[in-house]
């Protein structure tokens, strides 16, 4: 069995700065280390429960974070950016069973991290879809669903892991830490370890009770932070401004919102 992992590094444990996620900071180097050990032990959950083949694609800023010599030989890692709209879930397909997400965070505007955002740090107030707040992890389950892909198991702040229960109480979660302010409570991280590898132990690897239809229409709403963005924005086929910091776009077709995304917001 195939399973396809996202990594992201704002919902690891101890992750609190934002000049903890940032590569070329000193800073960050103990919390990269900490998100290789969490997919690592996501990995080896996913194991023993029988997938033998694992992607992972390391999702955060510059997609070069995680060191392959960190990985057992049945894991492949997806390194950089190519520029498919597929992002942070790139090179998932129907071959595999199942997706999985470790390290996300709370969406953008949201007060459960002091991380919270949604894609773009800088541009995003706040994204939705149907008229449900968006978080990275939304924006891609539904793209996993799009490709014939559902998603078992996340991990990250509890904000992320109260959203993934709304959108789908089956899937498994791991909650990390919770966020305050500008600061975090997190668990310790050997528990932490411990408590994702043995998440695989409940899983019940019954395709129905993760995979939903898609909706047949996405009206998507970006609501921009600077008015000259969202105006800037305003110009991308079909999008509309509907507020001096907000565009609407709407299709039937998830992949055309992907290539908004990928075009607008990445």
């Amino acid at each position: 069995m195939k399973l396809f992992i996202s990594a992201d590094i704002e919902g690891v444990t101890g992750v609190t700065s934002w000049t903890e996620t940032n590569i070329s900071n000193p800073e960050s180097r103990p919390f990269i280390k900490q998100m290789e050990k969490e997919v690592n032990a996501v990995c080896e959950g996913a194991f023993i429960k029988g997938f033998n083949e694992i992607v992972v694609k390391d999702a955060h800023e510059t997609g070069r974070n995680m060191d392959i010599h960190a990985f057992p030989e049945y894991v492949r890692l997806n390194r950089g950016w190519s520029g498919h709209p597929l992002a942070m879930i790139e090179g998932v397909d129907n071959t595999f069973e199942a997706m999985a997400f470790v390290g996300y965070h709370s969406g953008a505007s949201k007060g459960t991290s002091p991380l919270s955002h949604s894609m773009h740090v800088s541009k995003i107030n706040q994204i939705s879809i149907n008229g449900m707040e968006a978080s990275e992890f939304l924006i891609f389950y539904y793209a996993g669903l799009y490709v014939g892909v559902p998603t078992i198991f996340v991990s990250g702040d509890e904000g992320i892991c109260e959203e993934v229960h709304k959108v789908n109480p089956n899937i498994i979660t791991v909650s990390t830490k919770e966020g305050f302010g500008k600061g975090t409570i997190n668990k310790n991280p050997q528990k932490v370890l411990n408590h994702l590898k043995e998440a695989f132990n409940t899983l019940e690897l019954d395709k129905e009770k993760y995979m939903e239809p898609l909706p047949d229409e996405f009206v998507v709403e970006i609501n921009f932070k600077n008015p000259s963005i969202a105006y800037w924005a305003s110009f991308y086929p079909t999008a509309k401004q509907i507020n001096d910091t907000t565009i609407r776009y709407i299709s039937k077709d998830y992949m055309k919102v992907l290539t908004m995304f990928s075009f607008l917001i990445q």
